[in-house]
């Protein structure tokens, strides 16, 4: 079968890619920079180089292909409406797919896309949705996992510099429940293998459910940082961690919005009335990769 795969050689994508190749499959992958792409080439999948914003060379690579793997790629230099932007190429995937003859599209979403608003980027998820699910005749499953391990990686300066972990939700008793890319690239590679969904469905994905607490006190662990604490800012100290940092004030903006989503139950509401996949990656096996990029820092 032949599989065309967004987000270039990501930590979802990548995994994914090399899945497909792995069971004697075509894979083609969509990425910015050919360079980036050598080691997925170079195990056998094609390379389209290409921007997700163009819409014409989308449906040039989505032509004649079996199934699509999408995603909104991630861009930190939005500085006006980044829940629209992130829609828009929801819309152009849509657009693309239109006559392309693709059966199958699985969709990287998030925890919180049910909502239409209120939850930062995942509200732009929410209507990249939407704009999927206006396809006819294309069986879409919207991978929807919880908060990346992997974000904790942007935190390795706050744990060596404070001696601290936190954002604006968490607290004592707080759970956050925690995907593995690695798991979610084996659940999308196992739907487009498999072909098991049909219409337009939804899937929750989580490798680990921790309080907030637990997760400091097990990274800081990792890291020779004993009884490391977990702070809970406030909106205001977050947005002026960001911008220190160099975020732009409208990713700033929506990553508070995020985390006040995430603080107040909301984001997460629809998972606990779902039944999830459960991937393998625990928070302690997370924790080594962490220390990894922590002692990089160094």
């Amino acid at each position: 079968m032949k599989y065309v795969i967004t987000g270039g050689a990501g930590n979802i994508s990548k995994p994914l890619t090399l899945a497909l190749l792995k069971a004697g499959h075509n894979v083609t992958v969509i990425g910015r920079n050919a360079d980036n792409l050598k080691a997925l080439t170079a195990a056998g999948a094609s390379a389209a180089i290409g921007s997700v914003e163009d819409v014409q060379f989308l449906t040039q690579a989505f032509a004649g292909a079996d199934a699509v793997y999408t995603m909104v790629p991630p861009r930190y230099d939005i500085t006006a409406n980044w829940k629209a932007y992130i829609g828009q190429v929801g819309a152009n995937y849509r657009d693309a797919l239109k006559n392309s003859g693709v059966k199958y599209v699985v969709n990287l979403s998030s925890v919180g896309a049910h909502l239409a608003d209120g939850c930062g980027p995942v509200s732009g998820l929410h209507l990249a949705e939407l704009a999927l699910n206006e396809l006819e005749g294309i069986a879409i499953l919207h991978l929807r996992p919880g908060y990346f391990f992997s974000n904790f990686f942007g935190n390795t300066n706050m744990v060596r510099q404070m001696n601290i972990l936190g954002s604006n939700f968490g607290g004592p008793g707080f759970k956050l429940v925690l995907s593995a890319t690695d798991d979610i690239a084996a659940v999308a590679a196992n739907a487009l293998l498999n072909h098991n969904f049909t219409g337009h469905a939804y899937l929750y994905l989580a490798s680990d459910v921790r309080t907030t607490d637990e997760i400091a006190t097990v990274l800081g662990e990792a890291v020779q940082k004993q009884h490391l604490p977990w702070v809970t800012f406030t909106d205001e100290q977050a947005l002026s961690g960001m911008l220190a940092v160099g975020f732009t004030e409208e990713i700033a903006q929506n990553y508070v919005e995020m985390g006040r989503a995430i603080s107040s139950g909301a984001m997460m509401e629809d998972y606990w009335k779902s039944e999830p996949v459960w991937g393998n990656v625990k928070l302690e096996d997370f924790a080594k990769q962490f220390a990894a990029v922590y002692l990089q820092g160094n």
